[in-house]
Formats: C-alpha cells, structure tokens, sequence
C-alpha cells in the first residue's frame, strides 16, 4: 500500500512548481504593452522633421549633380546644353539645345518650389563650359529656402541656405 500512495501523489518537486510558479498578470502585460506602443508612436512622430530634412538634402545634392553633369556634357560633347525649371509641373529639364535631346529630367517634390530671381528659370551652358546668363534663383522648401547662384564666368554655381 506504500507504493501506491507513492504513485498516487506528485512528487514533492512537481508540487511546489505548481504552487510556486509566478506569471505576468494580463494587468502587468497590458502596461507593458501600452509602454511600448507610446515609445513607438513617439519615435515615429520625431522621425517626420529628420525626413524632410534628408529630403531636403537629397534634392539639392541631386541638383548640384546635374548641374555639374549638364556643364562637363557640353564641354565633352561641344553642345550647348539647356538647364530648364519647368515649376508649374514640379521638374526641372537639361538637354541638348540643338537636338533636343533630352540628357535629365527630374520631378522634385510638390511641397518644393523654384522661384526665379535675378536670373530666370532656364539657362544655357555653351560649348565652353561658360554660361549664357548669370544670377540667382531660389529653392522654397517647407521650412528652408535656398539660393542658386550661377556665377559669371567660367559657369561656377553654388547653393546656400538663406
């Protein structure tokens, strides 16, 4: 009868798992989980101005390139090659002026606009690598505004933030 009062009854160490054993209570899961959801939804909101910003960058560092690119083209090709901001359909254009072949075309976003100046909205750069016109012109962003300015001479631009 001792052996079968023995088999009858966990042992000793499974019983005191059972009575011992501790879990998160759904009260205790919940809070942690809303913890977690805040801190999301918190980093997920701080990330919007860090995107506007890198969008920012990429576009003019995107313009700088297309820049230089359109000036070393005429040069190589001995072409006059036509940079045109087209701002009412948000692109801007860089081909040949005698074929008319078009070397760029690039849509920028709909909350940038490109503002003329003193220089307007289209230029040329000759065989040479000069341009046909000098001055500036003006990039608005959301929360930024730049100016273009094509130099005279030997066709140097560069791009400050106002």
């Amino acid at each position: 009868m001792g052996q079968l009062q023995q088999l009858k009854k966990p042992p000793s160490h499974l019983r005191n798992m059972n009575q011992d054993q501790k879990g998160y209570t759904l009260i205790e899961s919940l809070i942690v989980l809303s913890i977690f959801m805040i801190l999301s939804c918190v980093t997920a909101i701080s990330l919007k101005p860090q995107f506007n910003m890198v969008n920012e960058q990429i576009f003019i560092s995107q313009l700088k390139a297309d820049l230089y690119f359109a000036q070393q083209y005429a040069i190589s090709h001995q072409q006059d090659v036509t940079v045109n901001f087209v701002a009412d359909q948000q692109l801007y254009q860089i081909y040949e002026k005698t074929s008319l072949k078009r070397l760029v075309e690039r849509k920028f976003p709909y909350n940038f606009q490109v503002i003329s100046g003193s220089l307007p909205l289209y230029f040329r750069y000759l065989p040479g690598g000069n341009v046909d016109r000098f001055g500036s012109f003006f990039i608005q962003t959301a929360e930024n505004r730049y100016r273009v300015t094509v130099l005279i001479g030997r066709g140097r631009f560069y791009v400050v933030k106002e």
